[in-house]
């Protein structure tokens, strides 16, 4: 298993840009509580399952198996 940043450096941008702007909770979520917080508890919950490859939410962090 690997997590790596997205290869688009657009999206890494724009993403690491609205962390910033709210204090490291997920830009593309308007709830702020632990949950939200990058990285977040539904992208942590995808890395524990080993069937699971992809984004995270935003789009900042892939999982690969």
């Amino acid at each position: 298993m690997k997590i790596r940043l997205n290869e688009n450096a657009d999206v890494v941008k724009v993403v690491k840009d609205g962390l910033k702007r709210t204090g490291g909770y997920c830009p593309c979520i308007r709830e702020q509580s632990e949950d939200t917080k990058c990285m977040c508890r539904d992208f942590r919950e995808k890395i524990n399952d080993p069937d699971f490859e992809g984004y995270c939410h935003c789009m900042l962090y892939y999982k690969e198996k």
